[in-house]
């Protein structure tokens, strides 16, 4: 074979190389990436873990789409965001989420967001310093009290539990006047919590250094940074359960009861406390086929994503879709009923 003829061929191997890449280029596995912003929680937190995890499971997965974690106060200020446009997708608490799709308070009118998946529940944790003086909620009355940080689902389910203590600046709905030939019972109102509007590390602070009688909290078990504050400071984890009826009662059946194990926080027994849900969100305007690409590495990858945020957690389907007044995204529907039926 000449020089000139091995040239022609070399030139022409070329040629078909290039015809196949621009080929491959056109296919819709090689288009080009779709980046969708995703609105977590503060640093250190467990939306945030979440949100890094999924980043990075998607970022392997091969799919053509990008996730972008975003830090941010958590729920509510996720909703919002999800509202304006800033993000494409979110995590948020169940209770924040149908306050949002309802347009009930903090929620000025009903938000247009869909759910995507019920992917793990939060755990309501009150905590106060084991010798201190807080035995129960009716205790925090005039008392200072960390309550989540603002725009956060912290804030909104701690809200509703000292409202329906007697202990918000919120008043409570007006009961029925007593008849007139019954004289009205008399009594004075126990003083409201000192509500201070601070994130989980501020919280953690404030009762190491005696400037908070109590922390709420809500989030997976254990969450780290009570874990290693309990190895330095003897805690007391008050029980909340009774308060669940109420909550049901008043808000929604996203209220449940759940139970702080025995073991975690060097608990000797269960505690038994409120269980909210947590939705993967996204705008109604997320397309489908990425929505689709994104449930597929969420159920894929599920023990990677919650290994940071909650112990013996599992994400099953008839679970996922469990998302109350927030409609699922068609994308996800369309998932669920293509994978399971």
């Amino acid at each position: 074979m000449t020089s000139a003829e091995v040239t022609r061929r070399r030139a022409m191997g070329a040629g078909l190389g290039a015809l196949a890449g621009a080929l491959a280029g056109c296919s819709g596995a090689s288009g080009p990436v779709r980046r969708l912003r995703l609105a977590t929680g503060p640093e250190g937190g467990p939306y945030n873990a979440f949100g890094q995890a999924l980043a990075q499971a998607v970022a392997a997965s091969g799919h053509r789409i990008e996730i972008v974690p975003v830090s941010t106060a958590a729920s509510v200020n996720n909703l919002r965001k999800l509202d304006n446009g800033s993000v494409e997708l979110a995590l948020a608490m169940a209770d924040a989420a149908e306050d949002a799709v309802l347009g009930r308070e903090p929620f000025p009118r009903p938000t247009p967001v869909t759910a995507l998946a019920r992917v793990y529940v939060n755990y309501t944790h009150l905590v106060v310093a084991a010798d201190g003086p807080v035995r129960s909620v009716k205790d925090l009355a005039g008392r200072p009290v960390a309550a989540g940080a603002a725009g956060s689902g912290v804030q909104v389910v701690t809200e509703r539990v000292l409202r329906a203590a007697g202990l918000s600046g919120v008043p409570a709905p007006a009961p029925a006047p007593a008849p007139v030939s019954t004289p009205a019972p008399t009594s004075t109102p126990a003083p409201a919590a000192d509500e201070r509007p601070l994130g989980l590390a501020a919280s953690v602070s404030a009762l190491r250094e005696g400037s908070v009688d109590a922390v709420f909290w809500s989030g997976g078990v254990p969450t780290p940074a009570l874990a290693a504050l309990a190895r330095e400071l003897p805690l007391r984890f008050l029980p909340l359960d009774d308060y669940v009826g109420p909550l049901r009662e008043r808000y929604a059946p996203v209220y449940t009861a759940v139970t702080l194990p025995a073991g975690v926080y060097g608990l000797t027994e269960p505690v038994g406390t409120i269980g909210v849900g947590n939705y993967l969100m996204a705008r109604a305007d997320v397309p489908q086929d990425a929505v689709r690409d994104l449930l597929r590495v969420v159920f894929d990858r599920w023990r990677d994503l919650l290994r940071e945020v909650t112990a013996g957690a599992r994400l099953e389907p008839r679970f996922a879709i469990s998302t109350g007044e927030v409609p699922l995204h068609p994308g996800a529907v369309a998932h669920y009923r293509s994978v399971y039926g």
